[in-house]
């Protein structure tokens, strides 16, 4: 696929073992495709505290970091404080990833929702945008980001129905597509796609997981396979693929108030 504009990978996760241990080439991979930056999340408040230290190193790179629904019944209350004080360091872009996951119930949902609304509380108090993970929950979700108005989401690797895309659009927040809407029988994602507005759009790889076709079978996915994310929106929405990038990286500029919009 020949060089385009420069892209942001929005969603991935480099601190994960299978990137970390080869970070040198997949930035160089990122780079020689055309993504330029890209947003690392945190799952957890050791993950956090990994991502902020890669972000050091390597500018081209920021993060967003939370507690993780499937991730929460590992974590205490005390991790939320901890938390908070993270979301200082200039790395930082976000709080998140959070939200529900009722597709494989690590946590059960009390634990889950418990966590989900401490860190839209402190969403709410330190005025952060906020990386929303929702998988089969999204009207609890929805519920629960209904209590607190000035909070704004982004829904991060959304695999819903159109329907589920437009009930989170009506509400004010964003979404996030990954490789999933280049498989071949996604047509009701792709349906999504149509239907999100080009200004509440991002791509994604949510790497190491989600490979993108024609490499599906390439088992560790990397921001440089964001490009293939981006070429299935241009053809669905019927525009040129350096149109999609060029959105795509306002968008986020917009969003996580990084880079010039």
């Amino acid at each position: 696929m020949p060089r385009r504009a420069p892209m942001i990978d929005s969603h991935c996760h480099l601190t994960d073992s299978r990137l970390f241990e080869q970070l040198p080439d997949v930035l160089r991979r990122a780079r020689a495709a055309g993504v330029e930056r890209m947003i690392t999340v945190g799952t957890s408040v050791t993950d956090a505290q990994a991502a902020i230290a890669l972000c050091r190193n390597h500018p081209q790179v920021r993060c967003a970091i939370g507690i993780h629904p499937n991730y929460s019944h590992e974590a205490t209350l005390a991790d939320v404080p901890i938390l908070r004080d993270l979301q200082f360091d200039p790395s930082v872009v976000a709080l998140g990833e959070m939200g529900l996951d009722y597709h494989y119930n690590f946590a059960d949902r009390t634990t889950q929702r418990q966590f989900f609304q401490a860190q839209l509380a402190m969403a709410a108090e330190l005025k952060r945008r906020v990386v929303i993970h929702c998988r089969e929950a999204v009207p609890d979700t929805l519920e629960l980001l209904a209590d607190f108005p000035g909070v704004t989401g982004f829904f991060l690797c959304f695999p819903g129905t159109p329907a589920d895309a437009e009930s989170i659009l009506a509400a004010g927040h964003w979404i996030s597509y990954t490789g999933v809407i280049t498989f071949k029988k996604n047509d009701a994602l792709r349906d999504a796609v149509r239907r999100t507005p080009p200004d509440r759009l991002m791509v994604e790889t949510d790497a190491p997981y989600l490979s993108p076709e024609p490499l599906r079978s390439q088992k560790v996915n990397e921001p440089s396979l964001v490009v293939h994310t981006a070429a299935v929106v241009a053809k669905v929405w019927g525009v040129d693929v350096a149109e999609v990038d060029r959105l795509t990286t306002q968008n986020v500029a917009r969003f996580f108030g990084w880079g010039a919009a």
